[in-house]
């Protein structure tokens, strides 16, 4: 596949890895320019382009993998000529304290992050991604059948676009499981159960299915928390985002 990957931070770099190692075409972009990606296509055999670039060539798949706050930065027309069937995929989290700064949408829980970006962008979005380690998709794929074997929750409106994400994340040695439409991504967003659980398939079931699908004043208020003590304890720890 001819892949198409914006933002070359530890997911995108993860996701190069995987992706040219698996013999597809991936070209890759930041905000710096490509020149400044010489050491990573190095590493990972992707091809360096600008945003633009990325977009147009990714004719099979798109990935967005930028800060949260960056994406009103993107250009408007981005994905203007991208085909109607490409899956784009978005990875962002929210990270008001470290990264971010509030967002009032997200604050106040009206959207989901993947819905914020959804509007920016004016694509369908499919969200995946977002809840494993970058390491771990390039340590920790499997193949299908291995006991314990990791699975990620895939959300989206799209129903063809789902599907060929989903394929993509078994391909990478991951289970994929339908989490339901892009609204119901508040389940494997930050402070969430499943966020960096690496949970089995049917742990991640459970536990999606447990939640329910319309998010609660209380449950987006509980999260929220969990969310702010893990940022808290990031930072203690001077990790940068």
């Amino acid at each position: 596949m001819n892949i198409g990957i914006i933002g070359a931070g530890h997911i995108g770099s993860a996701l190069a890895v995987r992706l040219t190692g698996l013999g597809h075409s991936v070209y890759i972009a930041n905000s710096r320019g490509p020149e400044t990606l010489q050491d990573l296509a190095r590493k990972t055999g992707a091809t360096p382009v600008t945003a633009q670039e990325a977009a147009w060539r990714g004719t099979d798949l798109i990935v967005v993998t930028i800060p949260l706050k960056n994406i009103p930065e993107l250009p408007k027309d981005l994905l203007a000529g991208v085909q109607a069937g490409v899956p784009v995929i978005d990875t962002s989290n929210y990270y008001p304290m470290l990264r971010d700064g509030k967002i009032a949408e997200l604050e106040a829980g009206s959207l989901t992050e993947s819905e914020w970006v959804q509007q920016h962008l004016g694509r369908p979005m499919v969200k995946v991604f977002n809840n494993i380690y970058a390491h771990h998709i390039v340590e920790k794929g499997q193949p299908v059948g291995t006991p314990g074997r990791i699975s990620l929750p895939v959300a989206g409106d799209d129903a063809a676009a789902k599907q060929k994400v989903m394929a993509l994340v078994e391909e990478l040695g991951f289970d994929a499981v339908d989490a339901g439409t892009l609204y119901q991504s508040w389940r494997q967003q930050p402070g969430t159960p499943a966020y960096g659980a690496d949970m089995p398939a049917d742990k991640l079931r459970e536990n999606l299915t447990s939640l329910g699908t319309e998010r609660t004043d209380a449950q987006h208020a509980e999260y929220k928390a969990n969310h702010a003590h893990q940022e808290q304890a990031m930072g203690a720890q001077g990790v940068k985002l």
